[in-house]
């Protein structure tokens, strides 16, 4: 449902033109060279991606947890540091394995817009730019870079591992704040209450959620942008901070935020719709097994 900003904001980070389109014009573009269809370039390695993605990490989540576990004494679970050190370890096997699906899919969304901008005469009428299937996009990858190609932008792409990190840490420093916040206001009511604890809307979720992902987002941002461009293959970088200062040097500040607002506005829907649909499946669940747990 949210593909469409995720081909938008790619393709904008991975523009070093000086005039950049805004994202009603880049819409109105796609749909005119490639049809409603363009916007969804790349659905099919995103889709693969996704699935192989959430099970890889989940996979090594697991393991790196058991081993914590196992490695040390007592039946606590994991602390704060523990489970951000687990999550570091996942997403870095993770990005590792599935840097080729997110290459592929990458290429698929730049590779039409690369087309377009070969035309020696802008004021000619563009012609209908063909989409690439993933087989095709896969030999292409394989014709111009070889095997190594599958992982470009591996570096930038590890540096945003912190990314998850730094979401569900914000995300539960204000789910605390904001419970502290409501329970002492509860409280402060009357003595009826006693030590009733605050209990978060679905609502609360979803905002929390959004506004722990725009934090995360904008701070890593520049790294998605390096990261893109190499995974496109328009460009090559020495390293990640390499490609920040070209960037900065050649484009200015605002080159490293480039297709920043419907990035934001993707991710940030997804984390929301996640948080508030994580925590009503959660509820669903214990209530299911309620009756099985009590016997």
């Amino acid at each position: 449902m949210l593909l469409p900003l995720v081909v938008l904001s790619t393709r904008a980070a991975v523009e070093t033109k000086k005039e950049q389109k805004s994202t009603y014009e880049a819409i109105l573009d796609i749909i005119k060279r490639e049809g409603i269809l363009g916007l969804y370039s790349g659905l099919n390695s995103s889709l693969l991606g996704i699935a192989v993605t959430n099970g890889i990490y989940y996979y090594f989540y697991e393991r790196s947890r058991g081993f914590i576990l196992t490695s040390r004494k007592g039946g606590r679970g994991l602390s704060t540091a523990e489970s951000m050190l687990a999550g570091l370890i996942a997403g870095s096997a993770t990005t590792i394995i599935s840097n080729p699906i997110w290459v592929v899919q990458t290429s698929q969304a730049v590779r039409t817009m690369d087309q377009s901008s070969s035309s020696s005469d802008p004021s000619a009428p563009q012609p209908v730019a063909k989409r690439f299937g993933l087989i095709g996009t896969i030999q292409h990858i394989l014709r111009k870079g070889g095997i190594a190609a599958f992982w470009r932008g591996i570096g930038p792409a590890l540096v945003l591992v912190i990314n998850p990190v730094i979401q569900y840490t914000v995300f539960e420093q204000l789910k605390n704040i904001l419970v502290k916040r409501r329970t002492a206001r509860l409280r402060a009511a009357g003595p009826a209450v006693g030590t009733a604890i605050a209990v978060l809307s679905d609502l609360d979720y979803f905002l929390l959620g959004a506004l722990s992902k725009l934090v995360a987002t904008s701070s890593t941002y520049p790294y998605i942008v390096v990261k893109s461009r190499l995974q496109a293959g328009s460009l090559k970088y020495k390293s990640s901070v390499d490609g920040i200062l070209t960037i900065l040097k050649e484009e200015g500040i605002e080159g490293l935020y480039k297709g920043v607002g419907s990035k934001l506005m993707q991710s940030v829907l997804t984390a929301a719709i996640l948080f508030a649909g994580q925590r009503r499946f959660y509820e669903i669940t214990k209530k299911a097994f309620a009756p099985t747990l009590a016997k």
